[in-house]
């Protein structure tokens, strides 16, 4: 179960997106087939329902989910509720709840693992969860100190940073098939540098932020488009595409930046063209952000969104 992590030279190049079914992924923050990406976010703001979404709604042949070191109490939950009878039916899910043993927490992420490198040595295009990575390393962190390693950042052993590597390395593509991995990192105090989120963030191929802030304002998935990247979209997306959610991401980082003016009413309109073009289309913006649990957003029908948010009426605008 420790796995077989494959040889850089015979792994696939990425260059084919995944249509993950949620249009603030799939249009500003596209994935590619064997791309790993962490899901980072403090407790309570809906990590689990977008895993949920993202399970029902991704174009895989299977899903393997782990959850490790989950509350007991969610797991039928998230089964019946998140995941229902659309995603269970092409799912593999293996379980250690925190009440198990730090071996079993361990082994379950490991055991898992394992399944989806057997589907991807099949030639299968596997979707891999994981919630959550924390959990694997406060797992690791009470092995380590039970055999008397000296903690070190915040607690974790050294054994800890050795371990996530040869965890997170395991997905991704093989010599046929592909493993496109979604981690959750639960972030203490919703601080994005603390040593595990900075560590994964260093492994893994791009980050999906969720914020307190939007899931406060009931704006779901929370997902901060300007703190989240993915490291693959340029390879993965096609130029006009890129240029959509560029402009997109530009004029919503520029309303970011003049909010507090707006909201105050100390703006007046007419002194940043910009921010003023922002205005204009943030409502546009942030109906394309949101969507409903259970509402799939098809390829085709995301990218004419995007392209209408961005340019409403088919001008072409400021790039």
């Amino acid at each position: 179960i420790n796995g077989n992590i494959p040889s850089p030279l015979e792994r696939q190049r990425i260059s084919e997106p995944l249509q993950i079914g949620v249009r603030a992924i799939d249009g500003l923050l596209t994935c590619g087939k064997g791309q790993r990406i962490g899901v980072f976010a403090g407790s309570g703001v809906g990590k689990s329902t977008l895993l949920g979404m993202m399970a029902r709604h991704t174009k895989a042949d299977v899903n393997v989910i782990a959850l490790v070191g989950e509350r007991g109490r969610e797991v039928r939950e998230f089964l019946e509720r998140d995941l229902g009878p659309e995603g269970l039916r092409r799912s593999v899910v293996v379980v250690a709840t925190s009440d198990q043993p730090a071996l079993v927490r361990i082994k379950g992420a490991m055991v898992a693992s394992t399944i989806a490198e057997y589907f991807r040595d099949q030639g299968a295009d596997v979707l891999f969860m994981m919630d959550s990575v924390t959990r694997f390393a406060i797992a690791q962190r009470e092995v380590g100190l039970a055999v008397g390693e000296p903690p070190a950042t915040r607690g974790y052993t050294p054994s800890v940073f050795a371990a996530l590597p040869k965890l997170l390395e395991r997905s991704g593509p093989g010599l046929k098939g592909t493993i496109t991995a979604f981690y959750t990192v639960l972030v203490e105090g919703d601080d994005m540098n603390e040593p595990i989120a900075d560590t994964v963030r260093g492994i893994l191929d791009g980050h999906i932020v969720l914020s307190r802030a939007l899931a406060e304002q009931q704006h779901y998935p929370a997902i901060d488009v300007l703190a989240s990247v993915s490291r693959l979209m340029t390879e993965v997306a096609t130029p006009e595409h890129l240029q959509l959610a560029g402009r997109f991401r530009s004029l919503l980082a520029v309303y970011k930046d003049a909010e507090d003016l707006i909201n105050i009413g100390a703006y007046a309109h007419g002194s940043n063209p910009r921010i003023d073009l922002a205005i204009k289309l943030i409502d546009g913006f942030r109906r394309f952000l949101q969507q409903e649990t259970y509402e799939t957003a098809q390829w085709d029908e995301m990218y004419e969104h995007l392209q209408m948010a961005v340019r409403p009426h088919g001008e072409e605008g400021e790039k």
